[in-house]
């Protein structure tokens, strides 16, 4: 039968000690626990290795000895535990059952099943099943980093799925809109970050709203049971996710022109490259970026385009159709000449990325046309230059409008009435006829090229 004692290395006269057990089963097996039990060192003399107190004493420390006793009996109940089911008799065997036994809940934050965990496990399934594409799996490691400092802050690190309340839900949110308050107190928490990452002012509404979505979106994918959005009622979880937008602001084909034909300094040469091209395909910047010369192919009537698989959509997008878009011959000769190899898509944000350097080359090609849009500082509609909401946003929007003047031009010319299936048929007759569409929108003469993408 085993002993469950209190082990001792050494004799100690005062102070306070952290008591351990042993359990001996024969000569075979000893097992050691260590326990959480603080003990003063002339209490614990008071008392048997099992908790009882010793003959002749009357004065004892009453409490000690009943968490002795209990700790005996967790520990009891493990070892028998662990031989009645088979498992090994070790001393890593013997600590998971006994925290089964004494706390369940602990026991399965020790199983991996944390709110962080559980989160981490989700990015990792990403990765390895593809379900979401690159730019989001980014945005999502960026919000994973910022609940682990808010529940870290808390002292929350460890907490379950099941934890993490509406309350906390409505918490965190406040403190993705004023993390920046943090940093000085938990440098530590920041400390490995690049400076460019680390929060100096309040983020705006709509920066907030879409982490809350996002995290919302995370809940739905770890566990369908349970999602603490839910316990929100309608109300909140549009206020908390809403994002706000004026109109779409976006160039005019003549400030578009304006920038192709400007002269810029070295510095914005490469920016002004970028941003012309961007504008050309009028794809997502995620995608964007992700874009090399095995994106380029050619058609068999000889003109270029570009294919790939929208990331925004790529979990939806179950028969993987590629989005394929033609080129035109100033956007070729802008590829030709870098290879997709643009150093500033480096960084799209922060204060030298690729959004940065834009605002700098609309102002310089004098883009100052007064607009309204959400000023991401501030949160709130302000009027201001148009240069400076230059972001990559702009070049899609930028190409979607420049497209559709023209298709108002078709309306304007008397050839198609408002709402014809022959202007729509443009964006479904293929590659050739968005071309010549596309080559119409932006000034570009029509071309041919081989399969080594020399002009014809």
């Amino acid at each position: 039968m085993a002993k469950i004692l209190i082990f001792k290395r050494k004799e100690q006269t005062e102070g306070t000690i952290k008591l351990r057990f042993r359990i001996r089963d024969g000569r075979a097996i000893q097992i050691f626990h260590p326990s959480d039990i603080e003990a003063d060192v002339k209490s614990l003399k008071k008392l048997n290795d099992d908790g009882t107190r010793k003959p002749g004493v009357s004065i004892y420390d009453v409490e000690l000895s009943e968490r002795i006793k209990e700790e005996i009996d967790y520990l009891t109940k493990a070892y028998d535990l662990m031989k009645e089911k088979g498992y090994d008799l070790t001393a890593e065997v013997l600590e998971k059952t006994y925290l089964e036994i004494k706390n369940p809940v602990q026991a399965e934050r020790e199983e991996g099943h944390t709110l962080l965990q559980e989160f981490q496990k989700y990015l990792d399934d990403a990765v390895k099943l593809k379900f979401i594409g690159v730019q989001r799996l980014k945005a999502l490691q960026v919000l994973y980093s910022e609940l682990e400092k808010y529940l870290t802050i808390k002292g929350r690190s460890k907490i379950l799925i099941s934890e993490f309340n509406e309350k906390d839900v409505l918490a965190f949110q406040d403190f993705l809109y004023d993390e920046y308050k943090f940093v000085k107190r938990h440098k530590h928490l920041y400390s490995k970050m690049s400076a460019r990452n680390i929060p100096t002012k309040r983020r705006s509404q709509n920066t907030v709203a879409v982490r809350m979505k996002a995290l919302q979106s995370v809940f739905r994918g770890i566990d369908t049971d349970y999602n603490p959005f839910d316990k929100l009622t309608k109300k909140y979880r549009t206020a908390i996710t809403k994002e706000e937008y004026e109109e779409p602001i976006c160039l005019n084909r003549e400030e578009f022109f304006k920038i192709f034909s400007s002269s810029v300094p070295e510095a914005l040469s490469e920016t002004k490259d970028v941003f012309l091209l961007q504008c050309a395909f009028g794809c997502r910047i995620g995608d964007f970026t992700s874009l090399t010369m095995d994106n380029v192919s050619v058609d068999d009537d000889g003109i270029p385009y570009i294919h790939y698989l929208p990331q925004k959509t790529l979990r939806t997008n179950t028969k993987k159709v590629e989005t394929e878009t033609p080129i035109m011959q100033y956007a070729l000769d802008i590829i030709k000449k870098w290879q997709f190899k643009f150093p500033i898509l480096k960084y799209v944000s922060g204060q030298c990325g690729y959004n940065a350097k834009i605002k700098k080359l609309l102002q310089h090609c004098g883009i100052d046309r007064m607009v309204k849009g959400l000023d991401e500082e501030t949160g709130e509609i302000a009027t201001k230059p148009l240069y400076e909401f230059g972001s990559s946003k702009l070049c899609r929007k930028t190409h979607v409008n420049i497209m559709r003047e023209v298709q108002i031009d078709e309306y304007a010319a008397g050839l198609h009435a408002i709402g014809s299936q022959a202007v729509e048929r443009y964006h479904n007759n293929g590659i050739r006829s968005r071309f010549i569409l596309m080559c119409a929108a932006f000034g570009q003469p029509i071309y041919k090229v081989d399969d080594k993408l020399n002009v014809l």
